[in-house]
């Protein structure tokens, strides 16, 4: 057993949410001065340097029938974080990852087998709701129409990385498909940062790229070789508790009663989601390379 197969596959879920959670609060100032799709074509361009540098990328061991699957997550991938900066450009970050959220949730729903199964989902969406209360205030369609979007790219993301994962060994699947996603989000991202760019914003995007795409992408590839996406999808519903308990350290925002609730709702349902959903058979993709495992 490798040292990644140690660590949970629901502790490196959890990382990677936490990571893109925080990612996104401190994308907000780069957001503004590059535009959202700038930022998601900066941050996603150093990232695919970065995998790049940290694993060959196996484009000689790719089967015709995978070239599909890896354009397919690469394409999705870019666009889904243009989308969703975009989203949150225009409304909270915590309402537009409560939409963003009922794809991985139409995810759990869809693939599960039994009945209990779809009670997770259901009490999660509770949670979701009474922690973001959607109902109050002004919201701006646009806003909510692009987390809509963001939400089915995701859920389809969910389901073409756990492909991903079971056919290409350590990150080499990220190589290209990270890649593929900078270039997605080149296409509005560079004609939207035309002109802002700097030595600062091009560090600052750096930085973040490490927080998103590095770290969260890495590690739920290397999750969804060991869960189920119903597991998986469903244990999403945690973001938005995260998102609510950064807010409360970083920004020292409180959380009302009512959404304390809502974080107890999400959170039971993302642990129960987990149990039993760990993937009894974990493939190996014939002819993948053994590249760098980033947890081991």
């Amino acid at each position: 057993m490798s040292r990644s197969d140690r660590v949970p596959p629901w502790a490196l879920a959890v990382t990677a949410m936490l990571s893109v959670q925080l990612a996104s609060a401190l994308s907000m100032p780069l957001i503004s001065t590059v535009g959202p799709a700038g930022t998601a074509w900066l941050r996603l361009s150093v990232g695919a340097v970065v995998f790049l540098a940290l694993a060959r990328a196996p484009l000689r061991t790719v089967r015709r029938a995978e070239v599909a699957v890896l354009l397919g997550l690469g394409v999705t991938t870019g666009l889904v974080t243009v989308v969703f900066l975009a989203a949150i450009d225009r409304i909270p970050l915590g309402t537009a990852v409560a939409i963003e959220f009922l794809g991985p949730l139409t995810v759990a729903s869809v693939l599960s087998h039994t009945r209990m199964a779809l009670a997770w989902p259901a009490l999660a969406l509770v949670g979701v709701l009474l922690l973001t209360r959607p109902w109050q205030g002004d919201l701006a369609a646009g806003g909510i129409a692009l987390a809509a979007l963001a939400g089915v790219g995701w859920g389809t993301y969910i389901v073409l990385t756990q492909r991903v994962g079971d056919h290409f060994a350590g990150l080499g699947g990220l190589s290209i498909t990270v890649p593929i996603a900078a270039v997605t989000a080149a296409v509005p991202g560079i004609p939207q940062a035309a002109g802002h760019l700097t030595v600062g914003t091009v560090l600052a995007a750096a930085g973040l790229a490490l927080l998103l795409p590095v770290l969260p992408f890495a590690f739920e590839l290397l999750a969804l070789r060991r869960m189920t996406p119903t597991a998986f999808g469903t244990l999403m519903a945690l973001e938005p508790a995260l998102a609510l308990v950064l807010g409360l350290v970083v920004l020292h925002q409180r959380p009302s009663p009512l959404q304390l609730v809502g974080i107890l709702l999400v959170v039971l349902a993302g642990t129960a989601a987990q149990h039993g959903g760990r993937r009894t058979h974990q493939p190996h993709a014939d002819g993948a390379h053994s590249e760098l495992d980033l947890v081991g």
